[in-house]
């Protein structure tokens, strides 16, 4: 009987949701996202963005892995360079296209795949849903409230739908979070404690590409981010409401003691601790080296150059409909990279400490620390997954190539509600660091707010 009653509880969400504003519940975020279904035959897949992230996870890896399920139709990027090299990495034969709607018509695509630049991912999602098919976007879905409503729209209007890839759900050390939260370990929640640290390396690397310009990334706040805000927007199982935040950048761009175009060929390499050798990766040297030609794009930029505009350190305070308060901040020039999370409950507390860079300690496994009011505390280990992110890309991919209709108790196939959900908490974020004052999330988009009803 309950389970029927949440059941009818969220349908009755979905329904007078559609009514305010029917863009937001077309596809419940419960439900188990089909992209495709014509049993027995393959998926014909398109891709836009012959990036890094394209090519590995979204191309070449799909390929291997899935060669029984899908098909690549058409590759699609501004830059021939890459476009061609490509094709090559990821092992496809398929036709390739400078011109995305040509490849759009020629092709017939079931599912077009967005891997461009985050500031482009509007233009992509929406001719793909306009041209009649089912997008996966890489996160974030988007940079600004002004796009997001557009894709919005957009998918309204066509009645296909959207994903969006958030690979980090799938993990079992964040399901188990999610599955002991659900349970009520730690009675109802009412604040958590969220800092994410990314090293010298990995953090260094964004402010060498476009990520370290506003206008390309929207900031860290929603290209990195958004992975943390809907991680944070899952396990809290309500909307975010109102965002105050702090950001600056006091480290990278301006703040550099020298500085140069790129890496190679700059005079201070000797001395310079972020001096990286681009060219000792055959891989990415053939990928954007090489293609450096047509575009003029530099994959090694100068993590000190002067048209950094971003934040390096962010502290956010974001209040939920269902009134738990989350304290979050992001620094990108730690040590180590990793992050540490608690859940504070009526009832007890939930904590971990992620390394995801330990070169002292390597485990196989995470662990979590369940501490009740007046009682013992519990350690929880879990077993790392196989794959990226900590397991979580492998398991997303079966979701989406091998077998859509598995079911998904643990919700974590991530449609548009989601993505933007998490997006806009990044978005209100830097408006509010901005303006200096807080920002409501019902302000940006015709999202209506749920404080709770859309979980298991």
């Amino acid at each position: 009987m309950k389970s029927k009653q949440l059941q009818s509880r969220r349908d009755f969400i979905a329904l007078t949701g559609s009514a305010l504003a029917g863009s937001m519940f077309l596809h419940p975020v419960a439900e188990a996202l089909t992209i495709f279904n014509r049993p027995g035959e393959k998926m014909k897949l398109a891709l836009v963005g012959t990036g890094v992230r394209g090519l590995a996870m979204w191309g070449r890896d799909v390929v291997r892995a899935y060669k029984d399920q899908i098909e690549f139709v058409g590759l699609a990027d501004k830059n021939e360079g890459r476009l061609a090299y490509g094709k090559t990495y990821m092992g496809v034969t398929c036709p390739t296209f400078l011109d995305t709607d040509q490849m759009l018509r020629e092709t017939k695509p079931d599912v077009l795949i967005v891997t461009t630049m985050d500031s482009t991912h509007h233009e992509f999602i929406i001719k793909g849903l306009q041209a009649g098919m089912n997008v996966i976007s890489e996160k974030p879905m988007t940079t600004d409230e002004k796009k997001m409503q557009a894709i919005l729209d957009a998918e309204q209007k066509s009645g296909k739908k959207l994903i969006v890839t958030f690979n980090y759900r799938y993990s079992p050390h964040r399901q188990k979070l999610y599955e002991l939260l659900r349970n009520g370990e730690i009675g109802d929640l009412t604040s958590v404690d969220f800092h994410w640290y990314l090293n010298t390396s990995h953090g260094a690397d964004y402010f060498r590409r476009w990520h370290g310009q506003r206008e390309y990334s929207g900031t860290l706040l929603v290209h990195k981010a958004s992975h943390h805000f809907d991680l944070l927007n899952w396990w809290i199982d309500s909307d975010p409401e109102e965002v105050y935040a702090y950001g600056d950048l006091e480290f990278y761009g301006k703040n550099g003691p020298y500085r140069h175009t790129t890496c190679r060929g700059c005079p201070h390499a000797s001395k310079c601790d972020f001096f990286w050798d681009i060219t000792k990766s055959e891989h990415l040297t053939k990928l954007y080296v090489d293609a450096e030609k047509y575009d003029g794009y530099h994959r090694d930029g100068c993590v000190f150059r002067e048209e950094i505009d971003i934040y390096d350190k962010m502290a956010v305070q974001i209040k939920y409909k269902n009134k738990v308060q989350v304290s979050y901040s992001l620094t990108t020039y730690s040590p180590y990279e990793g992050y540490r999370i608690a859940f504070n409950g009526t009832k007890g507390r939930l904590e971990a400490w992620i390394k995801e860079s330990q070169p002292w300690q390597e485990k196989a496994e995470d662990e979590i620390h369940l501490t009740k009011n007046f009682g013992e505390r519990e350690i929880i280990t879990i077993p790392h997954g196989g794959g990226g992110h900590g397991g979580g890309d492998t398991r997303l991919k079966d979701k989406l190539f091998l077998d859509q209709n598995a079911s998904d108790p643990w919700r974590q196939s991530a449609g548009s509600r989601d993505g933007a959900m998490a997006c806009l908490i990044g978005i209100a974020a830097r408006n509010s660091i901005e303006q200096s004052k807080p920002v409501r999330i019902q302000d940006l988009t015709d999202i209506p707010l749920a404080a709770s009803g859309r979980g298991v």
